[in-house]
């Protein structure tokens, strides 16, 4: 794999890490599949897009574009919480009710950002960053913003989110509110998926209807690589093993297109790095539990024939 590759394998990994971080808030902390990102994706896009092209600024683009999706998350939540309506299909109603809200943001079903003031050509522009902008941009958010849900994780509020995940009834015998904490889980996760979303967009040079299809999908995948080799001992570690799972998703993906399938195979592919690290826990246990019966046997027979 060639440096230029494996530099926009990268980028483009530290950019979709800050929507896994999203993706880990409502799958393993909240405990609830939201299958809104999807469309909240798209959305940070169309909305960076639209206020670039009209001319705006960038900086200001990408932050109305988490604060779209920070309202997406809020519609989700509101589903769940206040008309009582499953997680599961609260985030597939948002999803759907997303797409022709992306749509109408971006007036047709793509936009283009070519020749266009982003904040890569922006950040390009300081001493030393010409050719590794998007790259030293992108690794400084995912770490600033790893850092910031790391610590608030750790606090009082992001503690209960946690215990709201783990135990509803637990967290709401002490006096908590869990519908705040899920409808407050949910905007934070859907805002960072949209940023993500801005961010690639940016990236690529335009904004598509059609982009965000699959993200809850490389977001899980992600997720559990993360988890399965880096592990998640603490939160801090978790935290790393998200952002590396991301990362690592898309070098698979590189390693994958470079072996010569087709970029129509992806789909494919995904699921089988999702399959795989869904049962490699499962094989791995089997695989220590057979080691440690093997181990007694052999201690037993040495002990019965000195």
């Amino acid at each position: 794999m060639s440096w230029q590759i494996l530099s926009g394998t990268l980028e483009l990994g530290l950019m979709y890490a800050v929507m896994v971080i999203g993706v880990y808030l409502t799958f393993r902390v909240l405990n609830y599949a939201d299958l809104s990102v999807d469309g909240s994706f798209t959305l940070g896009a169309a909305i960076a897009a639209t206020l670039i092209v009209s001319g705006y600024n960038p900086w200001l683009a990408t932050g109305a574009a988490f604060a779209g999706g920070l309202l997406a998350g809020i519609f989700t939540g509101v589903l769940h919480t206040k008309f009582k309506i499953t997680p599961l299909l609260s985030g597939i109603l948002t999803m759907t009710a997303l797409y022709s809200v992306n749509l109408r943001v971006m007036g047709k079903a793509n936009i283009s950002l070519l020749n266009t003031r982003t904040i890569f050509t922006d950040f390009a522009k300081l001493p030393f960053l010409e050719g590794y902008a998007v790259l030293v941009l992108s690794l400084a958010t995912v770490i600033i913003i790893g850092f910031l849900v790391y610590r608030f994780l750790l606090t009082e509020v992001g503690l209960a989110l946690r215990a709201t995940g783990d135990n509803e009834l637990m967290i709401q015998s002490q006096g908590v509110n869990i519908e705040v904490m899920k409808i407050m889980g949910l905007a934070i996760s859907n805002g960072l998926v949209a940023f993500a979303g801005s961010y690639v967009a940016q990236n690529q040079q335009f904004a598509d209807a059609g982009m965000g299809i699959g993200m809850i999908i490389a977001g899980l995948a992600s997720v559990i690589i993360g988890e399965v080799l880096i592990g998640t001992s603490s939160i801090g570690r978790t935290v790393v093993a998200v952002i590396f799972g991301g990362v690592m998703y898309r070098v698979i993906i590189a390693l994958v297109l470079q072996l010569g399938l087709k970029p129509t195979d992806l789909k494919m592919v995904t699921a089988f790095i999702v399959i795989i690290a869904l049962i490699s826990p499962g094989i791995r246990k089997k695989v220590f539990s057979l080691t440690g019966r093997t181990e007694a046997a052999k201690g037993e027979s040495h002990a019965e024939n000195p």
